[in-house]
């Protein structure tokens, strides 16, 4: 069983304006996710999401386990990724 990885719209664009060192290091991390992503991942408290770190940024991400999915909701620098 392999999952899907699916950036969204939000994601990918915040991507594109991160360092390239910085967005390789996120991208190879991500690939990761594809076999058990869950091995990689913390629930996060009072969410229903999980997070990812890679260095100092973070993912926010939502496992949907009955259709094989990891959707990428959010990333960012830590110090600023969990406000709302």
């Amino acid at each position: 069983m392999e999952y899907k990885i699916v950036w969204s719209l939000k994601v990918a664009k915040q991507m594109e304006k991160l360092d390239r060192s910085i967005a390789k290091r996120i991208y190879e991390k991500v690939d990761q996710l594809h076999q058990n992503p869950e091995r990689y991942v913390e629930k996060l408290v009072r969410y229903p999401y999980y997070r990812l770190r890679v260095g100092d940024f973070r993912l926010i991400l939502d496992i949907q386990s009955q259709m094989l999915i990891v959707l990428i909701l959010k990333v960012g620098h830590r110090s600023n990724i969990y406000e709302r």
